[in-house]
């Protein structure tokens, strides 16, 4: 029988830097993973959606080379030599997790492991036909495509996608519906537009991008209008026949086609396959309940990411199994989700964090905004001809402290960190108009906001 501090159920975000921080840290640890390491971020999610988000903006940005003065002669594109260098891309990650394992003297071990029950030695999980026992498990399984029940939706197919089947496609749609306007639904829109497909989105909500500053949201949604992608929002989809998606819309039955349909209306915990109730875990709104260190209401047994079904982001994911593994080290930590930053990765970008106008208000937290157009930074000018955005930053009335920032622009992604650690140290207003920021760079745009109060 194989004795372990830590069992990992699951190789992704959470499962791998859990693992490997703890075996930095002395512990013994297995790791069960029965697909490919690293989950459905690297495998499905966020490194090939961004592999290929860049190639698109690569096209973009020779198409219009003549902005800044660049010219070239039949530009065109092979989307087989994107979806291969986005399959290079993940294979060369993956195994750059599978070292970083080895490195840190975790046991990894490719199967499906299943929790047979807690005794007083441990934890006894069963993984192709051997048995493993540890003191402690962290369940890291993750998410999966949430299909809603609309007739006609019942399964994948040839037409009817979800983000993991059209990562890929063979070959480029001449149209693409997507149900759902959220961040995923978004990616995958820039992405085909860009390339020439007619895209068109059905969203039951009033805006795209929910839970994201809505005046944010507006901007990007008019960007995309101009480029060519059809909005209905307010548009509840009631059936799907073949090509043909069918939404209601203020009182009307509208039909919209699509060569091919994606699904990208959320996703949800996998809590079911994998023996967890065998441990008579709790569960809340569909994922495991946890505390502020990522415990479950059994001793010994935590969760962290997808699975708590509460901020399905991989990098909360990695700091959720961060936590696990320092208490187990006996470094006191507990979990945040004030400061954590969100980013949707369209052309132009959208990098946001902390409290928006709409969340501030409705927890009834006093506030004061200011905001100024991007073209505020020099750089941001110099690099983006034509391009429009905004920043905006909400400070606390009552003591000054940095709320949220949210920005529209690129490269946002790159610099939104900067506003993270600013509300995780509470910073105020007048401490981060001290901070001195390199000149000329994009991220001037903070500080320049910063004395628009």
């Amino acid at each position: 029988m194989n004795m372990y501090d830590l069992m990992i159920i699951g190789g992704g975000p959470a499962g791998y830097v859990a693992a490997e921080r703890a075996g930095h840290n002395g512990l013994s640890v297995v790791l069960f993973e029965k697909k490919a390491l690293g989950g459905v971020c690297l495998n499905e999610g966020c490194i090939p959606t961004k592999t290929m988000l860049y190639s698109a903006k690569m096209y973009e940005n020779a198409l219009h080379g003549d902005k800044y003065g660049i010219y070239g002669d039949n530009i065109h594109f092979d989307y087989g030599k994107i979806l291969a260098r986005k399959n290079k891309t993940v294979r060369k990650l993956v195994a750059g997790v599978a070292s970083k394992m080895k490195s840190n003297q975790v046991t990894v071990v490719n199967g499906d492991a299943m929790i047979q029950k807690k005794t007083s030695a441990g934890i006894e999980i069963t993984c192709n036909g051997e048995t493993y026992t540890g003191t402690n498990l962290l369940v890291c399984t993750g998410s999966e495509a949430f299909i809603p029940p609309i007739p006609g939706l019942e399964q994948v197919s040839d037409i009817i996608l979800t983000n993991r089947e059209i990562l890929d496609l063979k070959e480029l749609p001449a149209s693409l519906v997507i149900i759902g306007g959220g961040v995923i639904g978004m990616e995958f829109a820039s992405f085909y537009n860009s390339l020439g497909s007619k895209v068109t989105i059905v969203e039951m909500l009033p805006e795209i991008l929910g839970g994201i500053d809505s005046e944010l949201s507006a901007m990007l949604r008019d960007i995309y209008t101009k480029k060519g992608i059809e909005f209905n929002l307010q548009a509840k989809v009631v059936k799907v026949e073949g090509n043909t998606v069918t939404f209601e819309k203020d009182g009307q039955t509208s039909t919209v086609e699509g060569e091919k349909i994606l699904v990208s209306v959320g996703r949800k915990a996998v809590t079911k396959g994998f023996g967890l109730e065998n441990l008579a875990v709790e569960l809340d709104r569909g994922g495991i309940k946890t505390d502020e260190k990522m415990r479950t209401n059994v001793p010994n047994v935590y969760a962290a990411g997808d699975v708590t079904g509460f901020s399905l982001l991989a990098h909360t994911a990695m700091r959720e199994g961060e936590v696990v593994v320092n208490n187990l080290s006996g470094r006191e930590d507990r979990m945040r989700y004030n400061a954590i930053p969100g980013v949707v990765y369209t052309n132009p970008e959208v990098a946001t964090v902390g409290e928006t106008e709409e969340s501030a208000t409705a927890k009834g937290i006093a506030f004061k905004v200011a905001k100024l157009p991007m073209a505020y930074a020099g750089r941001f000018v110099a690099e983006n001809e034509g391009g429009t955005g905004i920043c905006k930053v909400l400070i606390g009335e009552k003591y000054g402290e940095v709320l949220g920032v949210h920005m529209l622009g690129n490269p946002g992604s790159e610099i939104i960190y900067g506003a993270c650690i600013a509300i995780e140290q509470e910073m105020t207003l007048s401490e981060m108009q001290e901070v001195v920021f390199p000149h000329p760079t994009v991220s001037e745009i903070f500080k320049e906001t910063l004395f628009a109060f």
